[in-house]
C-alpha cells in the first residue's frame, strides 16, 4: 500500500497528507478549491521547517516530503490510483455521503475508504457505497503530525481484513492505533464533548469564569489543556455538531448542547478558527486572554 489519497485540504486533511507523505508515501491531496490546496502545502512546508528546527526532520527530508505530495482539484483524477483515500472534509454528513458515493465510483476496486469523521456513522457512510467491508474510519487527532493516536472504527459490515489492514498501516505511520466500535461519538468523542460541554455549562451557570474553569482542569487533573481552550482549538461549531450526533443517536438529554455553545456558534464566535470564543487570539502572539464577553468586571 503506496498510494495514499486525501480529501480535503483543511488543518486534518493537511495533516494527514504530510503524516503519510513523511512517511514516504505517495500522497494525492485532493480539494475542489486550488487556493485551498495552495495554502494547504504552505502549511505543510512551514511546519515541515518547525520539524527541521527541532532537529527531528533534515532539510532532505522535509524536501522528500514535499516532493511526495501531488495536489488535485478532481477526485476522479485524485483517486484512481489509491490504495487508500482517506476522507478529511467538513463535518456534515450529507457532504460526506455526497464524497462516498463518488469515491465509490472512482476508486479502484480493491481501494479501501476510510473517513476521519469524528462522530459520523461508519456504518451510514458505508451504506452509500458497494464496498461496506472495505470502509472504516481512520480518526487522527489534532495536530495529525505530532498526536500519536488513531481511532480506528469498524462499520457494520468492515472486514477484519480491512481493518487489520488500517491498524498496520497506521502502526507504520509511528502512530498508536485503537480499534473501537461505530457507535455515536466513538470513544473519544463520546468521553471528551460531554466534559466540554459541562465545562460550557459551568460557565453559563456562573459557577466560575472561564480562567477558573481550565485552571482546576490543568492543575487539578494534570489535564494539557482545559476543556474552554480545547473546545476553542477543536472549534465551536464542530464541538456543536459532534454533541448533536451524539444527542440525536442516542436520545439521551445528557448530550443537549449547552445554550451558550449554540450562541456563540450562531454569533460566528467558533474559537481559534474565527479569532475569538472563549478566549481572543490574535495572530503571532502565544497569550491566552479570555474573550472581553467572559471577562469579569
Amino acid at each position: 500500500m503506496k498510494q495514499i489519497a486525501v480529501i480535503g485540504s483543511g488543518t486534518m486533511g493537511n495533516g494527514i497528507a504530510h503524516t503519510f507523505a513523511q512517511f514516504n508515501y505517495q500522497v494525492s491531496l485532493i480539494d475542489i478549491n486550488q487556493s485551498a490546496l495552495d495554502k494547504a502545502i504552505q502549511t505543510i512546508s512551514k511546519n515541515l521547517d518547525r520539524q527541521v528546527a527541532k532537529g527531528t526532520l533534515t532539510e532532505e527530508q522535509k524536501s522528500t516530503t514535499l516532493q511526495n505530495i501531488t495536489s488535485y482539484t478532481s477526485i476522479k483524477e485524485g483517486v484512481q490510483h489509491a490504495d487508500l483515500v482517506v476522507e478529511a472534509a467538513t463535518e456534515n454528513v450529507d457532504l460526506k455521503l455526497k464524497i462516498f458515493k463518488d469515491l465509490d465510483e472512482h476508486a479502484p476496486a480493491n481501494a479501501i475508504l476510510a473517513s476521519n469523521t469524528s462522530s459520523i456513522s461508519i456504518t451510514q457512510i458505508a451504506a452509500v457505497t458497494n464496498r461496506g467491508d472495505k470502509v472504516i474510519g481512520m480518526h487522527f487527532m489534532n495536530p495529525v503530525p505530532v498526536m500519536k493516536l488513531v481511532e480506528v472504527i469498524r462499520g457494520y459490515a468492515t472486514s477484519d481484513e480491512t481493518t487489520h489492514t488500517i491498524m498496520s498501516l497506521s502502526q507504520s505511520l509511528e502512530k498508536v492505533p485503537v480499534e473501537v466500535n461505530d457507535y455515536p461519538g466513538f470513544v473519544a468523542n463520546r468521553i471528551l464533548m460531554p466534559m466540554i460541554n459541562e465545562a460550557i455549562y459551568t460557565l453559563y451557570e456562573g459557577v466560575a469564569g472561564v480562567y477558573e474553569i481550565d485552571t482546576v482542569m490543568k492543575l487539578g487533573m494534570a489535564h494539557p489543556m482545559g476543556p474552554l481552550q480545547l473546545a476553542d482549538f477543536i472549534g465551536l461549531d464542530v464541538c456543536l455538531a459532534i454533541l448533536k450526533v451524539l444527542h440525536d443517536g442516542f436520545g439521551n438529554p445528557k448530550y443537549a448542547p449547552c445554550p451558550l455553545l449554540v450562541n456563540m456558534v450562531a454569533a460566528g464566535k467558533k474559537g481559534t478558527k474565527s479569532g475569538e470564543g472563549f478566549y481572543t487570539y490574535t495572530p503571532g502572539s502565544k497569550e491566552l486572554v479570555v474573550s472581553d464577553k467572559f471577562k469579569k468586571s
